[in-house]
């Protein structure tokens, strides 16, 4: 049962990831300001990073930020944009409140790249578009690993899809399951309840009555809503949209949320290869020049970042996370693990991707069983 319902909660991930982040604003400037300090003092040509390019390029990007211009993240892609004018790279975002419309006029040339959920990018490259997959990255420490193994120029050619290329993540936290009802304690439990599904995914839909329980189209604007006035009874969001989304309205006096993450959550960039080479000849050896930086900053960057994603899940007031007993853990972990192989199969995730994801949680935990097995 559980395999079931872990293969339809992955579709929820991306949307939900940018709708928590793009709408954190109470508490996300002063974050934004700590990773903004890291890039202040860059400059080119020094410390290793490269020169200016020598003629200016213009880039225009779709950004997808439910709050549109008075969104965080939009105001956080200004700064970035200022930063980038050392480089001689002049940035024109385009920001959508309606993540659809940012990658429909991607994909329509109307941008040189767009900034969206990985879920919704995973048209553009299935390899990186399986980053958010079930159970797929256990922990923030296995995140860390991933992101910095992704710069490995082995892994490049994998992110290009031609004429397109995810050319960064950035994680927004796990996703954790959240109940109305803290009865609701086991998978077995969630049949006949309402379960908020994207709209846009018409296989959740299936999956979820597959489930015996009830699915409720939903898009990133409305699912925290149906939850908190009783329309669905379970959605799945990261701690970062708890306050912001006020989930705890719906969660009242009476529900819970698993103590137990069933993924990693990402945002990513999308570039169109073509229309920038057509600017850019050597787009691909600026690329690894610019990895070549990332490799340096990394740590630094994602320090805060990490320390800010647990600073909100410890915001959450302790009465309402839910332990799950051991045997219930490792009986969960069996049947995602199931559920991945499963959605491998039928073509949801990358096997490219599930390697490497598998190599890197047997590289941190080489006596977990999966490590002796050949399946995935």
């Amino acid at each position: 049962m559980l395999k079931r319902l872990s293969a339809c909660l992955p579709g929820l991930l991306g949307a939900l990831a940018l709708s928590a982040a793009l709408t954190a604003v109470p508490s996300a400037p002063a974050h934004a300001t700590e990773i903004m300090a890291i890039a202040k003092d860059l400059k080119p040509g020094e410390d290793g990073l490269p020169p200016p390019l020598d003629k200016p390029l213009h880039v225009s990007v779709c950004l997808f930020d439910i709050l549109g211009k008075n969104g965080e993240l939009y105001n956080r892609a200004k700064d970035l944009v200022l930063i980038a004018r050392r480089w001689n790279v002049y940035t024109e975002i385009q920001v959508f409140t309606d993540e659809r419309i940012a990658a429909e006029n991607f994909k329509a040339g109307q941008c040189d790249a767009a900034g969206i959920s990985t879920l919704r990018a995973r048209q553009f490259n299935s390899f990186i578009g399986s980053v958010d997959s079930v159970g797929g990255v256990p922990s923030y420490e296995h995140m860390r690993v991933l992101l910095k193994t992704l710069l490995d120029p082995k892994l490049i050619p994998l992110s290009i899809t031609e004429p397109y290329q995810i050319v960064g993540v950035l994680p927004v936290g796990a996703l954790y399951v959240m109940v109305r009802d803290k009865q609701i304690n086991s998978i077995e439990k969630a049949a006949g309840k309402k379960i908020a599904v994207l709209d846009w995914d018409k296989s959740q839909a299936e999956m979820v009555q597959k489930l015996g329980a009830q699915p409720v189209a939903s898009d990133i604007t409305n699912f925290a809503g149906k939850f908190n006035n009783g329309q669905v009874d379970i959605v799945a969001a990261p701690a970062i949209a708890f306050r912001p989304l006020e989930l705890y309205k719906g969660l009242g006096t009476q529900g819970a949320i698993y103590k137990f993450p069933l993924a990693q959550i990402t945002g990513s960039l999308v570039i169109n290869r073509d229309r920038i080479k057509q600017k850019l000849p050597d787009l691909d050896q600026k690329m690894m020049s610019l990895r070549a930086v990332s490799l340096k900053f990394m740590d630094e960057f994602l320090d805060e970042l990490f320390t800010y994603i647990d600073k909100q899940e410890k915001d959450i007031p302790a009465k309402y996370w839910m332990e799950l007993n051991p045997a219930d853990e490792k009986r969960y972990k069996i049947m995602m693990r199931e559920a991945r192989i499963q959605m491998t199969k039928d073509g949801y995730y990358d096997p490219r991707m599930m390697k490497v994801l598998k190599k890197i949680r047997c590289k941190m935990e080489p006596t977990n069983p999966e490590c002796s097995m050949t399946d995935e």
